[in-house]
């Protein structure tokens, strides 16, 4: 994997500025719950002010309400949002994965319908894509796409979904036909308020049921004009969305609060020489992350497509994400105890603990990832 030396521009600094003296002013540190990475909090009013300064659909074209804005400055706005903890939930999944597939694979009605209200931070989408007994093997897909006389009828369950309690459509991998494996899928856009639509929260350990669910779909009606792209198309849909998704910060900050928390509340821990020499090896291995995920953005910026470059970065790090967390529970070597009064801190980490098994499955497990990267950088 050879990557160029790469740093931001002038105007990319300013863009960085910016975003963050609006986090400081909307998002005082302090007054909010942080989250970690992607799985952060659903706040539409939020949502809403980033899509006022035009932070949301940002590399969608202006005549469909964005900005016409580059991978690079996505990667500068969608950094600093992680970094600081915010809110993005309300409208991850839509910027990041439903805008881009509209744009390739939608029609023009699409395109004109949803666009627009997705760079105003009006919609939530949920990702329809595991199912019971399937794991990881996309392949394996059971809900099945009936035709019928006016459109589509969708029966079949998906689980992991995150966010579906929240979200306004769903975007669902579907059989619609027989024969090898990878053939007869497709993608439907499913209004999450259809008849036939039920969503059940699954659990954490904790008991908390705000994040992952369950969705059953009961011989759902979906029209035509809900297809995406073509019927049949649904696995190279698939696999070209998760090469884009694979590469960003969201793939290796999301622990990042646990290292600065870890520093602000536990300052004679952490200046202690084994804390000092974890603290610069993680710094280091953030700064080497940061900036093959740079480079990526770049390459996407001149026109390349650098999915295997992507699965890299993907695999190491979700991988780094995780020991970052084991390393800070050896460091304290005490047990997460629920307390009356736990600090932002305690809260991080247990929240971590109990996400961080996801972070190398969602977008692609690790076995899956080394695949694509064997095959594509040899």
């Amino acid at each position: 994997m050879a990557t160029s030396p790469t740093a931001l521009t002038a105007s990319e600094l300013q863009l960085r500025e910016q975003v963050r003296a609006f986090l400081a002013e909307a998002l005082p540190w302090g007054t909010f719950e942080p989250g970690l990475g992607m799985g952060a909090e659903v706040d539409r009013a939020f949502s809403v002010a980033l899509a006022e300064r035009g932070w949301i659909g940002m590399a969608v074209p202006t005549r469909y309400g964005g900005r016409d804005a580059t991978a690079v400055d996505r990667f500068v706005v969608v950094e600093e949002l992680l970094r600081w903890g915010a809110p993005v939930g309300h409208h991850w999944v839509a910027d990041r994965q439903i805008a881009p597939v509209l744009l390739r694979y939608g029609t023009e009605e699409q395109k004109q319908w949803l666009l627009p209200r997705i760079c105003r931070g009006e919609l939530c989408f949920c990702i329809g894509m595991s199912e019971p007994d399937a794991g990881s093997d996309l392949a394996s897909v059971r809900t099945r796409g009936v035709r019928d006389t006016d459109g589509w009828r969708v029966s079949g369950t998906k689980v992991w979904t995150s966010n579906a309690m929240h979200a306004d459509f769903m975007i669902a991998l579907c059989r619609t036909g027989e024969g090898e494996r990878h053939a007869g899928l497709s993608r439907f856009l499913i209004d999450m308020r259809s008849p036939g639509v039920t969503v059940k929260p699954i659990p954490f350990l904790n008991g908390s049921t705000d994040h992952f669910a369950e969705v059953v779909l009961d011989d759902v009606a979906v029209s035509d004009e809900m297809v995406i792209g073509e019927i049949g198309q649904g696995w190279a849909q698939n696999a070209s969305e998760l090469a884009f998704e694979r590469s960003g910060p969201d793939r290796w900050i999301s622990t990042f609060l646990l290292v600065q928390e870890f520093i602000r509340e536990c300052p004679d821990l952490a200046a202690s020489p084994a804390s000092s020499r974890l603290i610069g090896e993680l710094a280091a291995q953030y700064w080497v992350l940061r900036r093959l995920s740079l480079t990526v953005a770049r390459t996407i910026d001149a026109g390349g497509t650098p999915a295997a470059e992507a699965a890299l970065i993907k695999e190491m790090g979700t991988r780094f994400e995780q020991d970052v967390v084991n390393a800070l529970r050896d460091l304290l070597d005490r047990e997460l105890i629920s307390g009356p009064q736990p600090s932002l801190f305690e809260r991080l980490l247990r929240r971590a603990v109990l996400e961080s098994p996801s972070f190398t499955i969602r977008g692609g497990t690790n076995e899956i990832l080394r695949s694509v990267a064997a095959k594509g950088l040899s």
